[in-house]
């Protein structure tokens, strides 16, 4: 009889869905059947993962707090039950995806068993309390390997046919020379400002290494894309701040390379193979140990400090992140 593996991960960010999957890969491969997934509806997991042929069914969960702390556990043991899965991998410290899967009799319920989800668990093999301080991939590798499951590549992939988005993104499909950069994030801090972009943007129209440029960002950061374009003596931007996620992949996929703050669409862009270049001033470049991300940082840069001060991204001098892009792609 054939097992049914499914896998849940909590958090809301693009990036954190993103960094997990070559976790998820992992699990699919040690069981050696595709895998189901729940995750947030927010991470938009159906549009960018619908091409991976080690997944199955996504499903969507909110994992809320207070009152509605219950209805989700319910709605997850529902998905449980009928599913009757063998296996129950949890890749964050979560109680309620283990309360769930112990109501819904999982036979095998794994986790990180971080302080009280340990209880819930069907499993002894789980992360020690000191472990919490692991960054979200440390933890998801540690999981495995006490499982004894083996992960061949650190490196998040996202393998997606984009015909599939081309008749709703036609607009996006323009000629000449193209690039992307990423101008907003979830924290405000990370966000290099405006007018570094729009100057960057003109250092590489005036030294024809594209012709136009795509910013991307969400519907409720357009304010930093309208700006940008504002501000430039260039009308060289295509505006994707209205896209959903498909939008932004397919103008991702017809970018030479990436530029931008460290957030969801710089972890994208990485996993969906297009050479990508993070800025970051204010935050640990470390955590981008385990993609293929080209971190851009200040001069008098030390890691592993948050500085949660905008401010500080302006010491990301544009000259520098221009001459750092120009290195690279020679």
């Amino acid at each position: 009889m054939t097992k049914k593996i499914c896998i849940v991960y909590t958090h809301h960010k693009l990036g954190d869905l993103i960094w997990q999957l070559p976790y998820i890969k992992a699990i699919s491969k040690h069981h050696k059947i595709p895998t189901d997934l729940i995750v947030r509806e927010k991470t938009q997991a159906k549009i960018i993962l619908q091409d991976l042929s080690h997944l199955n069914d996504v499903y969507y969960n909110d994992f809320r707090k207070g009152f509605f702390y219950w209805i989700d556990v319910i709605k997850l043991f529902w998905i449980f039950l009928n599913n009757k899965y063998d296996y129950v991998y949890i890749l964050d410290k979560v109680n309620k995806p283990a309360i769930a899967a112990r109501l819904a009799g999982i036979k095998n319920i794994i986790g990180t068993g971080i302080r009280n989800q340990k209880k819930w668990l069907t499993t002894k093999k789980y992360l020690s309390e000191e472990d919490w301080k692991l960054n979200y991939s440390e933890q998801s590798q540690k999981l495995l390997s006490i499982n004894g499951i083996k992960i061949n590549d650190i490196y998040p992939n996202i393998i997606i046919n984009i015909k599939n988005f081309e008749t709703n993104n036609k607009d996006l499909l323009i000629k000449g020379k193209k690039i992307a950069f990423g101008v907003d994030s979830f924290e405000d801090y990370r966000i290099w400002y405006e007018e570094n972009f729009a100057k960057l943007a003109e250092l590489f129209i005036d030294n024809h290494i594209c012709e136009k440029i795509y910013l991307i960002c969400g519907p409720n950061k357009a304010y930093i894309a309208e700006k940008i374009i504002k501000l430039s003596r260039h009308d060289c931007f295509i505006n994707c701040s209205k896209k959903d996620l498909s939008g932004v992949i397919f103008a991702l996929k017809q970018s030479n390379f990436f530029v931008g703050n460290n957030s969801g669409p710089l972890n994208l862009s990485s996993a969906l193979g297009i050479k990508s270049f993070g800025l970051v001033a204010n935050g640990p470049v470390s955590e981008l140990k385990y993609s293929k991300i080209i971190p851009i940082t200040p001069d008098d840069y030390k890691d592993n400090i948050w500085i949660k001060d905008r401010k500080i991204m302006n010491k990301l001098k544009v000259e520098n992140v221009f001459k750092s892009v120009i290195d690279k792609i020679k």
